[in-house]
């Protein structure tokens, strides 16, 4: 495995954790879920990026086939991945210690998860800006640097809302301790890291 393909997944791994832990409308239903039926039901609404996702995914690639021969506008959308990776980042450094719903929701727990994910209108700017332009780049060299991108994001992402989803009735308080939140600051590094890169990668088409 080259280094190319290692840093796909990396970046996507990177980007899925920040993704799976940082507090959204997503992580609360997890937790809603999780805390008033159990963790199956939670588990189930982690599962929602992997229905909702690859639909709006595929959108954003036909967009970006178009876009991408214009090495100005992949400029352009480079450097609003970069922005939208950087507000992620900071997210990260705002974050607070989470305070567990204790609210009763009805089950329909993926319904429920999917419906959450597609009114959330980062969902549609994450991949139009960031994911979208980084699968097209690794598609230069091959299908294996977009494979281990979306597996490295999804698996973390699902992964991650999962944990959650089991820890929730059993240790609450590990999501209001330190060790959380020094976690989120370590991912808030790595975005600012995959945001630089973005910024060279605008800048390179800006100038080809």
């Amino acid at each position: 495995m080259n280094a190319d393909i290692l840093g796909y997944f990396a970046a996507g791994a990177a980007l899925g954790l920040g993704a799976g832990m940082t507090p959204g409308p997503l992580l609360t239903l997890v937790l809603s879920q999780a805390m008033a039926h159990g963790p199956k039901e939670g588990i189930k609404v982690a599962f929602a990026p992997l229905l909702t996702d690859l639909p709006i995914l595929c959108i954003s690639l036909l967009a970006m086939s178009w876009i991408k021969t214009h090495p100005a506008f992949m400029g352009i959308v480079s450097f609003a991945g970069a922005v939208v990776v950087t507000m992620f980042g900071i997210d990260c450094f705002r974050t607070k210690a989470i305070t567990l719903p204790g609210i009763e929701i009805n089950p329909g727990s993926l319904k429920k998860g999917m419906l959450t994910n597609y009114m959330n209108p980062h969902v549609y700017i994450f991949w139009a800006t960031v994911g979208a332009p980084t699968i097209l780049g690794a598609g230069e060299n091959g299908l294996s640097g977009p494979i281990f991108f979306l597996a490295g994001f999804f698996g973390c992402i699902v992964s991650v809302k999962i944990g959650i989803a089991c820890l929730a009735g059993r240790f609450k308080s590990l999501l209001s301790s330190r060790a959380y939140l020094l976690i989120m600051r370590f991912l808030g590094f790595a975005l600012f890291v995959f945001a630089a890169f973005l910024i060279r990668d605008g800048y390179y088409f800006l100038t080809s």
